[in-house]
Order: C-alpha cells, then sequence, then structure tokens
C-alpha cells in the first residue's frame, strides 16, 4: 500500500500555501474553508459533493472553492488519489482582484468543477514553484495569469478591456531587462519602471511582444550564457553571471532548444488570445 503524504509549503512572496496530498485514502466528511481553493487531482479518483451536487473528479478536472463552499469527498474502489492546490487568503484574493481588474474585491466561482481543464497545466507549473521555492518573478507571473483567466471564465466578474501598452512602455520594459538580467529581478521593478499595474503590465507586454516579460527575461539569459561559454567560461561562472539561481537551474535551460524553451510560453498565449 502506497504510504500517505502530506507537505505544505508557505510562499512568502505570493502569500498562498501549497498542499500536496499523496496517496490519501482518508474520506473527508462535510466541510469548507475560509479562504480559496484552487485544485486539481493529479492521479486516481475521488467523488466530490458540493453545494448539493455530486460529482466523480479525476486528473486534468480543476476544482474551485469560495470561502465556505460545503463539500465532501471520499475515494473510489478504495483506492488513493494524490491531489495539489494553492490556498488564497480573502485579503490576499482582494489585492489580487485590484491588480487584475483596478477594483477590490472578493470573486465568486460560480462553477466548482471543471472538467478537463486546460489551465490545470499552468496550476500544475505554478504548484511545482512554490513547492520548489522557486524566487523568479515567472511565478508572480503564472500566478497573476492564472487568476485572471479564471475570473474571466468563472466569475460574473467581466475583466477590463485595457488599451493596448504604448511601444513606450513595451521598450522600457524590454531595455530594464536587457540592462538587469544578471541581478534577481522582481515584477515591481517592472512596474515601478512603468508605473503599471502588475497584471497590467503582463497582459499588454505579452500582447505586445508575443512573449511574458520572463520568457523575455529567460531568452537574454540564456542568449548571453551561451556566449559566454563560447568564450571558455566555465558553466557555474556563466550562470552566476547571467542571473540564473544556481548551474543545475542553468543546465535544465541548457539542455533544451531554443524551441521548446519558446514553446512553454504557448500555453499563456493562448489565454490571452481566447480574451
Amino acid at each position: 500500500m502506497k504510504q500517505e503524504m502530506r507537505t505544505v509549503k508557505y510562499d512568502g512572496e505570493l502569500n498562498v500555501e501549497a498542499y500536496h496530498f499523496q496517496g490519501i485514502m482518508q474520506k473527508f466528511p462535510k466541510h469548507f474553508h475560509d479562504y480559496y481553493v484552487i485544485g486539481f487531482i493529479d492521479a486516481g479518483q475521488r467523488y466530490l459533493h458540493c453545494k448539493n451536487r455530486d460529482y466523480t473528479v479525476e486528473p486534468g478536472d480543476l476544482l474551485l472553492f469560495n470561502p465556505r463552499d460545503n463539500h465532501a469527498c471520499e475515494q473510489i474502489d478504495k483506492k488513493g488519489f494524490d491531489y495539489r492546490c494553492i490556498n488564497i487568503q480573502p485579503e490576499i484574493m482582494r489585492k489580487a482582484m485590484l491588480e487584475i481588474t483596478g477594483r477590490e474585491f472578493l470573486p465568486y466561482f460560480t462553477q466548482q468543477v471543471i472538467f478537463h481543464c486546460e489551465l490545470v497545466v499552468i496550476l500544475k507549473e505554478l504548484h511545482q514553484m512554490i513547492m520548489d521555492e522557486e524566487t523568479d518573478f515567472k511565478k508572480e507571473e503564472i500566478f497573476f495569469f492564472l487568476l485572471g483567466q479564471l475570473v474571466e471564465e468563472y466569475t460574473k466578474q467581466h475583466l477590463p478591456k485595457e488599451q493596448m501598452v504604448q511601444s513606450t512602455e513595451a521598450t522600457v520594459v524590454c531595455e530594464f531587462l536587457e540592462s538587469h538580467y544578471m541581478e534577481n529581478i522582481s515584477l515591481n521593478d517592472l512596474c515601478n519602471t512603468t508605473g503599471l499595474s502588475k497584471y497590467y503590465l503582463l497582459r499588454s507586454f505579452t500582447r505586445e511582444k508575443g512573449i511574458s516579460p520572463y520568457s523575455y527575461l529567460e531568452t537574454i539569459r540564456i542568449d548571453r550564457a551561451k556566449k559566454l561559454l563560447e568564450q571558455g567560461v566555465m558553466p557555474v561562472d556563466a550562470a552566476i553571471q547571467t542571473g540564473f539561481s544556481d548551474q543545475s537551474h542553468f543546465s535544465n535551460f541548457l539542455n533544451a532548444t531554443l524551441d521548446l524553451h519558446l514553446s512553454s510560453i504557448v500555453k499563456y498565449l493562448k489565454i490571452l488570445d481566447a480574451d
């Protein structure tokens, strides 16, 4: 029998919790949380009862619980399941909505189960970055993209149709990234250089440039690192000089082709194109 494992990580940058349950057999009776839960099953199946509706959920299904949504779940055929989720306190969600919509409010998700949801891939990447204690601003970038799309598709709140960021502002971001790629850049740094909110900057920059700010930064770092390697610089030194957190992180990028690197943002572009 697979041993049950329960791992909890708190991310001090996003101020959210990440849960990772593995091999869970336990039946969870009817309960609710005082925070938002965005999760998915990684392996196995589960019967779910939420707000007087019954579901059979499996890998690829997204779960959305508002604060105080009553729900219960139990195993199927006495088999365990693996589950991942992030928990967002209401005050953190309010701040995120201010960034995304320009208004400070608490969204209400009208669907609790979205079957075969493409956003699970993005949520899984975000969850893994939290579990790995990643500090790159790509994590915050994914966080806002994910919440923005969830609000757009699964609440009655409609996101404002912002104007395209002016080319001068996109140019400022590009120039900043190209000048400071070797440093530990945060999303706040980019916002301070442009005066734009985080979510507005992310969406507008990605629409205009066809690539997200973090992917743009990664491309710069990879290009600079390859040039250093061609000059005979040791990999560990190239990693340090180009802003990678460590040589292992650096090697993971170099092992992939540039095409594969760029394909990692396709899922974000699909989200934006769907607007």
